[in-house]
């Protein structure tokens, strides 16, 4: 077996889709293409658990007529199916509410060709026997950690990609990606109390995927660091957030500058554009031309010019995440950040995200604050989009005279976001592990309820 892509659609056919639309009495036009292969592949206790394959050729188009708009797709190419899904939409089209924002994005805010070559397809493979390899390999280096008791699995993965966007107004561009990723779950036990641990990771060149036994080795580590938790009373104390879980405490910051939230006016920070809403010499970096990063692009899904940018550069917050839609909403211009799927409008998404560190490691933030708790998961967060108000259940470790005492569960941390950003420390220890990365955050004086 292969994960490489089904054989390529006719280069022909976004541009047929955009003309064919035109012609049945569009005004405007957008097609995409997104086409995928992937092979999973499954092992619990070094045996074959189960292998996945996925192959897909799919097809999007947005027609609109004046200032109304509608969306279909398909996943048959066949040409009797394309003239359907053009007659479809110009026909919801002509229904559909108008929009006064809706269009394509400015020809003049369009990204030009040649594209930046972003490494972000590897040639490299691993088939079905290969992937059961690694994920067994993996999941034995689990199991061989003191303390673990069983297994809940490794998993494999090799996948390619390929997404095109044509417009009527004359944009045309397509990149292709790769993305390979292995993990391990394990329960590790002690006095006859269980916790689960594991360890993932994926990358977009296979060279980059951190080795089987590393990966197993980690997972089994962080299983057994978590047996015999013990619960806290409730207090007032600094928190530390590892660097894994620390952009869920900064991702409502994000859904917070997002030009559609701040329409809306759901945004805790809709007054803060040129404040500063983190802590001087702060930066929030969003760079879609990182090499080989698992979410950088060389254009966004209307088309547009992507740059780097400081979201928040010293602390201020310099911009809203724009697409065209919110952007015209709002008196401004895309930032590039537009972001959909096959079907519907855009939204907005950042790219590539990072958090500038610090100059201390983990221990060293622990150091500092010399007690406090320490969270390694994290659980059902909750957030007012209006006041910022938030709270998540969490799991990990209190943390004495700068270093770690004992195993904490069932515990909940809580404050107004805009009063916790104004204190945030950032750690050393950025890790580019996904899309969105950021060291480890704390953050002095938050409430901790306990039992």
């Amino acid at each position: 077996m292969s994960d490489s892509l089904p054989t390529p659609a006719s280069p022909d056919i976004l541009p047929e889709l955009v003309a064919a639309a035109l012609k049945a009495g569009a005004d405007a036009a957008e097609a995409v293409s997104a086409e995928r292969a992937a092979l999973s592949v499954g092992v619990r206790n070094g045996a074959l658990e189960d292998v996945e394959r996925e192959e897909s050729r799919d097809l999007g188009l947005r027609v609109f007529i004046g200032r109304r708009q509608a969306t279909v797709s398909a996943s048959d190419l066949s040409e009797a199916t394309r003239d359907r899904l053009v007659e479809r939409a110009v026909a919801m089209a002509r229904l559909a509410p108008e929009d006064p924002y809706a269009g394509l994005a400015p020809r003049d805010r369009l990204a030009c060709g040649p594209f930046a070559d972003l490494d972000l397809y590897d040639p490299s493979r691993r088939d079905a026997a290969a992937l059961e390899a690694v994920a067994a390999e993996a999941e034995a280096a689990a199991l061989a950690v003191p303390g673990v008791a069983r297994s809940e699995g490794g998993h494999a993965s090799a996948s390619t990609s390929r997404w095109r966007l044509v417009t009527s107004h004359g944009f045309d561009g397509a990149y292709h990606g790769s993305a390979f990723s292995l993990g391990v779950g394990v329960i590790a036990e002690k006095d006859g109390a269980m916790e689960r641990g594991g360890e993932h990771r994926a990358a977009r060149h296979l060279a980059d995927l951190p080795s089987p036994g590393d990966i197993g080795a980690e997972a089994g580590r962080r299983a057994v660091a978590r047996t015999g938790p013990r619960k806290i009373a409730s207090t007032t104390a600094p928190v530390i957030f590892e660097n894994r879980v620390a952009m869920q405490i900064l991702s409502p910051l994000i859904g917070a500058v997002s030009g559609p939230s701040v329409a809306r006016g759901a945004s805790f920070l809709k007054d803060r554009l040129g404040q500063a809403v983190l802590p001087k010499g702060v930066d929030l970096v969003d760079d879609p031309f990182r090499p080989r990063g698992l979410g950088s692009t060389p254009f966004d899904d209307e088309g547009v010019a992507v740059a780097r940018q400081a979201i928040i550069a010293d602390g201020v917050l310099t911009t809203w995440l724009l697409n065209s839609a919110a952007a015209a909403q709002l008196g401004m211009a895309s930032t590039g950040h537009a972001s959909r799927g096959l079907a519907g409008p855009p939204g907005v998404s950042t790219h590539s995200l990072h958090l500038e560190p610090g100059d201390r490691d983990l221990d060293g933030l622990m150091a500092e604050a010399g007690t406090g708790l320490l969270v390694t998961s994290m659980f059902g967060p909750s957030l007012n989009p209006h006041t910022g108000d938030w709270s998540a259940g969490v799991s990990g470790f209190w943390f004495e005279n700068g270093a770690v005492a004992w195993p904490v569960s069932e515990v909940t941390v809580a404050g107004r976001l805009t009063e916790l950003y104004a204190r945030l420390q950032r750690g050393s220890d950025l890790e580019f592990r996904g899309a969105n990365n950021s060291p480890s955050l704390m953050f002095d004086a938050v409430a901790i309820a306990g039992k």
